[in-house]
């Protein structure tokens, strides 16, 4: 019996995390490859899990394990007339408004009821499962089982399907797996219906549990607990990616350490202890803490290293509390659905909420605060001889003595030419060792770390002072004044996309990636002798590129997100659209999805829509290349910046330009002197395509500028098939 329902909660959890990364995969053309896509598609799916568990929860307990399977069979076939998944045809996101609603109806439309059935497996399963007896052993150990299925799921989509397996094939086959799946809950209801009736038991053979149901104040207790490591598991890989790197398939990495560790301490033998685990927490969460506050970004594998560690130690303490509490198997649905709720919460907070409430990423710190709250008590001489009223007054006005010292240090410092991270960072070191100081009492030690949080607001890191920022669901845009006072910065995540000298003679020059001199320069000196020159610019920006346009001719810019077009368009931010191009034509909305809809020739088509450093894909694959060549007149001119800490594009480019018959000129731009880099000029590669080498003028017999060259080895990217893999550098 065991054998069958391990194999087969194995198999659900293993769809049910496969259908996660595909479908993902699926719409991210549509909202142009923002991270912010995964978080919302997160919310949708630990919703539907707690629909999912509701359902499990309320059919079991009014119709009992027997008659519930029956049902649960005939629920089972009706996925199938939805099969294989697919975006439904017809579905475009809005150009204005916030468009994660929109993604979360389109989730419920295309995968709502085939997700909805997979994600009731693993509860109902085991609660068939506990209809043995105790003579079958406990079945919380199929919880583990589920959670390593979902783990290996999650690990080799991007390693095994996704760079070798084409979208429309990997659907056919998580089709063919629900098949799989629905024969094995066959076959475990024919195993439940032949077993003698046996009321499950008042108490877990493989952990201490209360004999009687649990107390409301328990029942809250789960739903906090599994609230912090999913709102950690969201507010980490929006941290990490905007403050620190945009890294390619970061999100991959907390959501196997989050089921790792329901794996580990839902086993029968928990490999790590507990109490190792909650002594542990509060030696990693200090360092971290104080790497958030000082706003450091290096050494990036270091920080890295301890983000992730810290969110799985914390993931294993808020679980490990979860499994210690479990109740008797009578209770399971239940405490799996009020684990679901909490899930959910942590989610919901952290994809629609705090982007909408806090301008940077808060809600990270936040949740770490909240985690130090939920930490066990550990208790020593000293604090149980006082009252408790004095221990109360201690709990508060310690942290308010932390905060103070805290401050006063910044100040201090800061005052006597102390800037930068690092510097900061030494100074919090006798905080810190305070502050661990009141990690035997969870209260006193999470607003110990609110103190360091408030107090850390002081600090200026030294890169310029803020004078605007906002955060959308595409991500945190900060305007900053350059130290000097000399430039306006544009800042998306950690990467600058482009700045403004506030000399008044500069103050037309387009800088950064797209100096005159520089590779974008001479693409535009090919064509700037023609007054009737017909521009498309996908990716705005700063709008920097509006200053190379002359009287006569016609420009227009797709840009997805409407900040930035607020932010190119405010002239206290930045002037070259009101000085060069007043007039510009701007297309709110994803390129692509822009560029099908009109029937605009272009001379010349300059794509540089990026996402911090991430890449939105749709941008360049097969399709997307012929869609341009489409939009370009004969001699016309495909511009491609490529500049990208992560990302090789040169063989992609090669291999598309190889596939359509057109030529691929690269430029790497990379040796700037101090002096060029404080002037405005950053390093920057340009690719540039055309039919033929005619067309390609000057650039053609330019040293600075070669062909783009694919090894074999290159995939051709398209709509249904690209891997990150195959590019990262």
């Amino acid at each position: 019996m065991r054998v069958v329902y391990t194999i087969t909660i194995f198999v659900s959890a293993l769809l049910l995390f496969l259908l996660q990364p595909m479908f993902a995969r699926m719409i991210l053309p549509l909202l142009g490859g923002t991270p912010a896509v995964w978080n919302t598609a997160m919310v949708f799916y630990q919703s539907m899990l707690l629909v999912g568990y509701a359902y499990a929860h309320l059919t079991i307990r009014w119709l009992g394990a027997r008659r519930q399977a029956m049902v649960h069979l005939v629920v089972m076939v009706l996925p199938l007339v939805t099969l294989p998944i697919a975006v439904p045809a017809g579905w475009l996101p809005p150009t204005e408004a916030n468009p994660a609603f929109w993604v979360l109806a389109l989730l419920a439309a295309a995968v709502g009821l085939p997700y909805f059935v997979v994600s009731t497996s693993s509860p109902l399963l085991q609660a068939w499962f506990a209809t043995a007896g105790p003579r079958v052993g406990s079945p919380y150990t199929l919880y583990a089982a589920s959670n390593l299925g979902s783990m290996l799921a999650l690990l080799s989509y991007p390693v095994l399907l996704e760079p070798y397996v084409r979208l429309d094939q990997q659907s056919l086959l998580w089709s063919i797996g629900y098949g799989v799946l629905v024969l094995l809950a066959l076959a475990c209801a024919l195993v439940l219906w032949r077993l003698p009736v046996v009321v499950p038991p008042s108490g877990d053979l493989a952990a201490p549990s209360v004999e009687q149901g649990p107390t409301w104040r328990q029942r809250g207790r789960w739903v906090l607990l599994a609230s912090v490591p999913s709102s950690l598991l969201l507010s980490l890989t929006t941290y990490v990616t905007t403050d620190l790197a945009a890294i390619p398939l970061l999100w991959v990495w907390p959501l196997a350490l989050y089921l790792l560790t329901f794996t580990l301490v839902f086993a029968a033998r928990p490999p790590l202890p507990h109490w190792l685990m909650v002594r542990a927490m509060p030696i990693l969460v200090l360092p971290l803490f104080v790497t958030i506050v000082a706003q450091a970004t290096q050494p990036f594998g270091l920080l890295l290293a301890l983000h992730l560690g810290v969110f799985f130690v914390v993931a294993m303490v808020c679980h490990g509390e979860l499994a210690a509490d479990r109740p008797a198997p009578r209770y399971l649905t239940e405490f799996y659905l009020l684990m679901s709720v909490g899930g959910a919460l942590g989610g919901i907070f952290n994809a629609l909420i705090a982007p909408t409430i806090f301008v940077t990423i808060l809600e990270y710190p936040l949740a770490l605060i909240l985690a130090a709250l939920l930490l066990p008590v550990m208790t020593d001489e000293a604090t149980t001889s006082m009252i408790p009223r004095q221990q109360r007054l201690n709990d508060v006005a310690m942290p308010l003595g932390l905060g103070l010292l805290t401050s006063v240090l910044i100040i201090a410092g800061q005052r006597f030419g102390i800037v930068g991270s690092t510097g900061l960072m030494v100074m919090l070191g006798i905080p810190a060792l305070i502050g661990f100081s009141f990690s035997r009492r969870p209260l006193r030690f999470g607003l110990g770390l609110l103190a360091l949080l408030v107090a850390g607001a002081l600090f200026n890191p030294g890169n310029g002072d803020q004078i605007y920022a906002q955060r959308t669901f595409f991500g945190v845009h900060r305007v900053l004044l350059e130290p000097g006072g000399g430039y306006h910065v544009l800042v998306h995540g950690n990467t600058k996309h482009g700045l403004q000298s506030l000399d008044p003679a500069r103050q037309a020059e387009p800088l950064s990636y797209y100096t005159t001199s520089g590779p974008l320069g001479q693409i535009f000196a090919e064509r700037q002798d023609r007054s009737d020159l017909r521009v498309g610019g996908v990716g705005m920006g700063t709008a920097s590129m509006a200053c190379y346009a002359r009287p006569g001719q016609t420009w227009t810019f797709y840009e997805i997100d409407p900040e930035v077009i607020a932010i190119a368009r405010d002239t206290d931010l930045f002037t070259f659209l009101s000085t060069c191009l007043p007039d510009a034509l701007i297309v709110p909305g994803d390129a692509r999805l822009s560029l099908q809809q009109t029937d605009r020739i272009y001379d010349l088509l300059v794509l540089d829509a990026y996402s911090s450093d991430a890449i939105p894909i749709h941008l360049i694959t097969r399709e997307a290349l012929q869609l341009y060549r489409d939009r370009l007149a004969d001699d016309g001119l495909l511009a491609f910046h490529i500049s990208n800490r992560f990302f090789d594009l040169e063989p992609v480019l090669a291999k598309l330009a190889d596939d359509a018959g057109m030529i691929a000129m690269i430029r790497h731009d990379l040796t700037v002197t101090p002096e060029q880099y404080a002037s405005g000029h950053w390093p920057s590669s340009w690719a540039v395509l055309a039919a033929s080498e005619a067309d390609l003028g000057r650039l053609r017999d330019d040293p600075r500028w070669r062909r783009a060259v694919a090894s074999p080895q290159t995939p051709l990217w398209t709509d249904d098939f690209a891997s990150v893999l195959s590019v990262m550098k």
